[in-house]
């Protein structure tokens, strides 16, 4: 073992490794109360519903993919999610920046409206879209039973999220760095790709991620207005209920157990997509 190295004729202070220190009692119990939490309410749950899709075997799950309706419904899921996370993660960063950099009058209940999503049950989100854009629409605009409403309810549920976690790293960020690269004859635009973005990536994509896996896996706001019409309409949540109404529990764990893996997935890309874009700023 290296000995200390005087300093001065007094022998330096060795410094202790914050990782070899144990967890005191506090601590540990905190860790252990949080893992009895989170193992209740997602890890059991999980390995619940992987053990019941697992228990009908790969035939459970080869049936459920091969049939026309199941497929056409997981089609039209995630490509609706990932083309409304999309326009989220340019719309949401519109907004914050609204929200963060400009004063309007109005601004106080924008900010505050941005949030109905979240507190609304989804239910009466799809009563309010069908009012509004079904039969007898009072703005002329029917969509109803179409594949526009599943786009629309996606995104009316998915909203906030981009702009709740951009909003916060942009009234962080300093502007002195933009004027400085203004005073530089840097355009707005060659400012905002070069300098702010950057720092904005990580957490749009984190909004994206939360808006993808909400997207998959909604049904209040699309039970209603998008008529569930099989191969047309019907999206994966409403799928699966139609399982679990047939007495079908392993065709609808299996479904699930998909749900998760394409949300695990979509996730994973997520990050390496944000780190690579971040990295080439």
């Amino acid at each position: 073992m290296a000995s200390a190295v005087a300093v001065g004729g007094r022998p330096a202070r060795r410094r202790r490794s914050t990782s070899a220190r144990s967890l005191s009692p506090a601590s540990a119990f905190g860790l252990g109360v949080s893992m009895i939490w989170f193992s209740l309410l997602v890890l059991i749950p999980l390995s619940a519903i992987i053990v019941k899709a697992a228990g009908g075997g790969l035939s459970t799950f080869a049936d459920v993919l091969t049939n026309p309706n199941t497929r056409s419904a997981l089609i039209l899921t995630v490509v609706s999610s990932l083309i409304i996370t999309l326009i989220n993660m340019v719309m949401g960063t519109i907004i914050a920046w609204v929200l963060v950099r400009d004063r309007f009058p109005g601004k106080g209940l924008l900010d505050l409206v941005i949030d109905i999503p979240f507190a609304m049950p989804t239910i009466v989100a799809g009563l309010v879209l069908l009012s509004l854009y079904g039969p007898e629409s009072p703005i002329g605009v029917e969509v109803n039973s179409t594949r526009w409403a599943v786009l629309l309810a996606i995104a009316f549920v998915t909203l906030p999220f981009v702009v709740r976690t951009v909003q916060p790293v942009l009234e962080e960020l300093e502007t002195d760095v933009e004027d400085a690269a203004a005073s530089l004859g840097a355009t707005r635009f060659t400012t905002f790709r070069r300098v702010i973005l950057p720092s904005l990536v990580p957490a749009i994509f984190a909004g994206a991620a939360l808006s993808f896996a909400r997207g998959i896996s909604e049904y209040g706001a699309l039970v209603l207005i998008s008529g569930n019409l099989p191969r047309k309409t019907e999206v994966v949540s409403v799928r699966l209920f139609s399982f679990l109404e047939g007495g079908n529990t392993e065709a609808a764990a299996a479904v699930a157990t998909i749900m998760l893996l394409i949300a695990l997935l979509a996730i994973v890309a997520l990050d390496v997509i944000q780190r690579r874009v971040a990295r080439r700023g």
